[in-house]
């Protein structure tokens, strides 16, 4: 009689099926519970924000205290300004440190601009806000016209500075994972480093430097401690002079809040919803070009 063969796990391999189905049921009830608390979240603030948001919510200033209706739309001008401007002062920076960290600069001091980038980034956002305070504040700029007030300049700088890392850091993942034999190919043209690493490094990378930037556009955007002290003190109407402060959504959330007027509750409710889109489809926007980034990297390997 031939002998019976059992596909049924015993002794050790039981013993590890039932401990990878534990660890798989594990993550899956992390995982659903972490979703759930997105939702419940998301669901919770557009149920406070429903009766605030309409079209006046986006292309007014601010009501007279009491009255209904009214807007925030200073605060998406500010916001729109400030983001601009710390993109432009963040990105070209950030990107050209990572060049050279990553193409020029010998393993020793890449290490050690990493590991500062690193301590930078998880820097409190308030700390940032204090220094550009009394940087950019309290001290007087002439050559750029600031001086002893608050503006959109210094609340941009400190946006730029919390972006700096994390911009930076990005880069340079994505440039290590360009492949060498692209490099290689071109030396052996007798292109020049810097020419390769301009024509031939940075395109291939730059879908990962645009998810880079757009991950730390979406931090930005929320940040409200730096600009308590560089940019909180404004005018209720839309501003687009940098010299001077502007309003922006984080610190009108956090002022309306604490408003005793109803009608500035719900409106905080209103922007603290949109500010959550804004963070969501960003995030959703630069993994989408994140996989784009790996599978372009994956097909020039």
């Amino acid at each position: 009689m031939e002998p019976t063969i059992s596909l049924k796990a015993t002794g050790r391999s039981a013993r590890r099926l039932r401990a990878n189905r534990t660890a798989e049921l594990v993550a899956v009830t992390a995982a659903l519970i972490a979703v759930g608390a997105l939702v419940i979240l998301v669901g919770s603030v557009l149920v406070k924000a429903l009766p605030a948001i309409n079209m006046d919510f986006f292309t007014k200033g601010p009501a007279v205290f009491g009255e209904s209706g009214g807007g925030i739309a200073p605060a998406f001008v500010g916001t729109a300004m400030l983001v601009a401007i710390a993109t432009a002062m963040a990105v070209p920076f950030g990107v050209l440190l990572a060049i050279f960290v990553s193409e020029f600069a010998s393993r020793r001091f890449a290490d050690q601009v990493r590991l500062w980038l690193d301590v930078l980034n998880g820097f409190p956002s308030i700390v940032v806000g204090i220094f550009v305070f009394a940087l950019m504040v309290q001290k007087s700029i002439p050559i750029i016209g600031i001086g002893h007030h608050q503006s959109a300049w210094a609340g941009g700088f400190a946006l730029a500075v919390i972006m700096l890392p994390l911009i930076a850091r990005t880069t340079m993942e994505v440039l290590s994972l360009v492949p060498n034999s692209l490099r290689e190919a071109s030396y052996a043209l007798g292109v020049s480093k810097w020419r390769t690493v301009l024509m031939v490094v940075l395109p291939t990378a730059t879908s990962g430097i645009v998810t880079g930037t757009t991950l730390a556009v979406a931090r930005a955007a929320g940040e409200t401690a730096p600009l308590l002290f560089a940019c909180s003190i404004f005018g209720q109407v839309v501003e687009t002079d940098p010299s001077v402060s502007v309003a922006s959504v984080p610190v009108i959330i956090f002022e309306y809040s604490e408003s005793p007027d109803t009608n500035l509750n719900a409106q905080a409710w209103a922007a603290a919803f949109v500010l959550i889109m804004f963070v969501l489809v960003t995030s959703l926007v630069s993994r989408i070009l994140l996989d784009r980034s790996r599978r372009k990297l994956g097909a020039a390997a």
